[in-house]
């Protein structure tokens, strides 16, 4: 039987909703629109096991095209989409321009350093995460793929309290070659002073080392704050409840200055290469758009806001606006970006 979050106090949710998502994506027949971590469903298990109620998990024990009928399966599908395509891209990018380690921050169910066997071959990968969700991901490795590849380094560590480095170094890390960070899912979850530190010593590496990472504008945490659900349209409150309910076990603690990133990161030692928001018209155009034109669950969106649209309309409400209706600095500050740095 494996460990599942109800009996192992201290695993993160939000890994198993998020490889949930990605596994889902997985199955899309169109190569085109498919995520390619083809790792997620098997490094998972047993949905029946993670004792978890979540629509990416319920969308596992169903088939493909049932599971892309419900709008918020659609939604993790197609975020997980972009994240796990443009970080593979910049994975690859740096090891072709020299990186000689990965770490991987925060790393959950992260499939990379088993998908890429080939690719990081005569690289060490470190994966960074806390003692109790590491513990779940290292049996499922074991009962799944037979164990971790030889050049796999797992390094548990409180992110709070440990400093980076140190715990590194001690599982043979090497600060002065050219390194690869990625930080997925991560940095809205730790206060900015961790965030800072990390950053800062990812600037500490040699040049053409980088990080890529995904991350929340600091307005949007606030806005989440002032939230007045008596306020919100009553079509609209499952969906924004669900949201809650998540981060208020796992609570957003930090963001970015609206559209300040270049600024920030670049006062910590880092130059920003590209930041974009997850769901913009770029992401979508690049990472979720299908062999045909046609967007991957455009369909279930389109029918889904319409019913809302109907549902406030029988009881006399107003609709939540349409993403069309909404001004940009209103998408900008409730917007989910992704960006990478490197060390100049």
């Amino acid at each position: 039987m494996e460990p599942t979050t109800q009996s192992s106090p201290g695993i993160s949710r939000t890994c198993i909703y998020t490889a949930a998502g990605r596994a889902v994506g997985a199955r899309e027949p169109d190569p085109a629109a498919r995520n390619p971590d083809h790792l997620a469903e098997t490094l998972l298990g047993d949905p029946s096991t993670l004792a978890l109620d979540h629509p990416a998990v319920r969308a596992l024990r169903l088939s493909y095209d049932e599971a892309m009928k419900d709008v918020e399966v659609v939604n993790i599908v197609r975020m997980m989409m972009v994240r796990t395509r443009f970080i593979d891209d910049a994975l690859e990018r740096a090891i072709a321009n020299g990186a000689t380690q990965v770490v991987i921050l925060g790393a959950g169910f992260d499939s990379h350093a088993y998908r890429f066997q080939e690719l990081l071959a005569h690289v060490r990968v470190f994966e960074v995460d806390r003692a109790a969700t590491q513990a779940l991901k290292k049996q499922r490795v074991t009962d799944a793929l037979g164990g971790p590849p030889s050049n796999l380094t797992y390094v548990p560590i409180d992110f709070q309290n440990d400093d980076l480095l140190e715990v590194l170094r001690r599982y043979g890390y090497d600060p002065t070659l050219r390194t690869f960070f990625i930080m997925e899912g991560v940095s809205m979850y730790v206060p900015e002073a961790s965030v800072r530190a990390t950053l800062r010593f990812v600037a500490s590496h040699p040049p053409g080392s980088g990080i890529v990472f995904d991350f929340v504008y600091r307005a949007m945490i606030d806005m989440i704050a002032k939230i007045d659900m008596a306020k919100v349209p009553d079509v609209a409150k499952p969906y924004l409840q669900r949201f809650l309910d998540l981060i208020k076990d796992e609570p957003w603690v930090f963001g970015l200055p609206v559209d300040g990133e270049r600024e920030y990161l670049a006062e910590l030692g880092l130059e920003l290469r590209e930041a974009f928001m997850i769901g913009g018209e770029d992401s979508l155009k690049r990472y979720v758009t299908k062999s045909d034109g046609t967007q991957l669950g455009a369909q279930t969106i389109a029918e889904a806001m319409a019913r809302m649209v109907q549902r406030a309309q029988a009881a006399g409400q107003t609709p939540p606006p349409m993403p069309s209706e909404r001004t940009r600095e209103q998408q900008r500050m409730g917007a989910y970006q992704l960006a990478e740095a490197v060390v100049a």
